[in-house]
């Protein structure tokens, strides 16, 4: 998981689809956070506001991906931002995605369990981050995984933001036929 006293770091991640039957929600514990993401257009910048569920309380931040030659890994950078910084960048407006956010632990590995909200409910992805490549590439998915999609771009978050709901199911639908 990220190092939230980290600026700028290189982020090393692998995501993958859950399957539309799967029992992931016996496995999470209560804590989550809600993700409240904003992708300003025409930029690679992300506005977040991560508020926990129990106790309701809110960081907001500004982060950036920078390109990257590999879907395993790129340079992030980010800054938490006050209440009037984040009113200020929110008026600017762009596209948004929700999602609750949920930790499993699984062979010694915290996986992030996203559950979206919206036009892409029902839309479950699991990440998995290590500090090094070579790391990253021998984490085992849980059993609840259907298949990995760290590859497919469609499945970025700044995609997401953009698709619609006949797409979602489109790709779903891709997947059962294969």
């Amino acid at each position: 998981m990220a190092d939230d006293n980290k600026y700028t770091r290189v982020e090393y991640e692998r995501r993958f689809l859950v399957g539309k039957a799967a029992d992931w929600r016996a496995v999470v514990g209560p804590d989550a956070k809600i993700l409240d993401d904003t992708y300003l257009r025409n930029t690679r910048l992300r506005l977040r506001v991560a508020t926990d569920v129990q106790s309701g309380h809110r960081i907001v931040k500004l982060t950036k991906k920078q390109e990257s030659n590999s879907a395993y890994f790129c340079t992030i950078s980010r800054i938490l931002l006050s209440a009037d910084e984040h009113a200020l960048l929110a008026g600017i407006g762009g596209d948004r995605l929700r999602k609750t956010r949920h930790h499993y632990t699984y062979l010694g590995r915290t996986f992030a369990i996203d559950e979206f909200a919206g036009e892409l409910a029902g839309l479950v992805l699991c990440e998995v981050e290590a500090p090094g490549l070579e790391d990253l590439l021998r984490a085992k998915p849980p059993e609840f995984v259907q298949r990995e999609v760290t590859e497919d771009p469609f499945f970025s978050g700044a995609s997401l933001c953009r698709i619609s709901r006949e797409d979602l199911l489109a790709k779903q639908a891709s997947f059962e036929a294969s």
